[in-house]
């Protein structure tokens, strides 16, 4: 990622998640990164029925000059990319992956402009990723952009990035820790007082 939108958008992102796979949609906190909100947005993808913007910060809506929310997240994109499209979310919603697409998009009258979109995973409600964080900004600084209505980009580049430098299953990151072996059955033990301590002793094997 080249753009410090998407460098600052994916620090916070990270820091809030830790060790997990992802973090929580309440735990984002927008006022940590409010210099940058109005070029974010909000996914939501639960299963079967796509991945539909939820919310759209002002300038992604002034940018390509029209409103993102209920529209798919592919409307951003020409329709011979929408197949691509398909395992690159997988990765990130079944494998906590971090999404960096750059894409050309183009007005009616020619203009092209260069854009940089960062998705990040979220976990909603339940133990999987129902939600995506993600930024949107121009890679140059295009003076006339809002100006003309922009059509769905082609796509020039698009990486996958594991935060744990290999993939996860939401099982594998989602699961309880395992048992402690030092669990010890205290039936089998007998107390011992020396002095003014007192000790619980267990049985032990050659």
């Amino acid at each position: 990622m080249q753009h410090t939108t998407s460098q600052i958008l994916y620090k916070y992102w990270n820091e809030i998640r830790g060790r997990r796979m992802a973090p929580r949609r309440f735990e984002i906190e927008p006022a940590r990164f409010a210099a940058i909100l109005p070029e974010t947005f909000v996914v939501e993808c639960e299963e079967g029925e796509g991945h539909r913007f939820r919310l759209a910060g002002t300038r992604v809506t002034e940018k390509l000059g029209f409103d993102l929310r209920g529209r798919e997240f592919s409307d951003l994109f020409d329709g011979s990319e929408h197949a691509d499209l398909k395992p690159f979310l997988a990765s990130i919603t079944g494998q906590g992956a971090v999404g960096v697409i750059t894409a050309e998009m183009s007005t009616a009258s020619g203009r092209k402009a260069l854009f940089e979109t960062l998705v990040l995973p979220l976990i909603h409600t339940e133990d999987r990723i129902t939600r995506l964080l993600g930024a949107l900004s121009t890679r140059n600084h295009e003076p006339w952009l809002g100006t003309e209505p922009l059509k769905p980009g082609r796509i020039v580049a698009s990486d996958i990035i594991w935060p744990d430098g290999r993939p996860h299953a939401v099982a594998e990151r989602m699961a309880p820790p395992p048992p402690s072996p030092f669990k010890y059955d205290f039936t089998r033990s007998r107390l011992v007082r020396s002095r003014r301590r007192l000790f619980r002793v267990y049985e032990g094997g050659r």
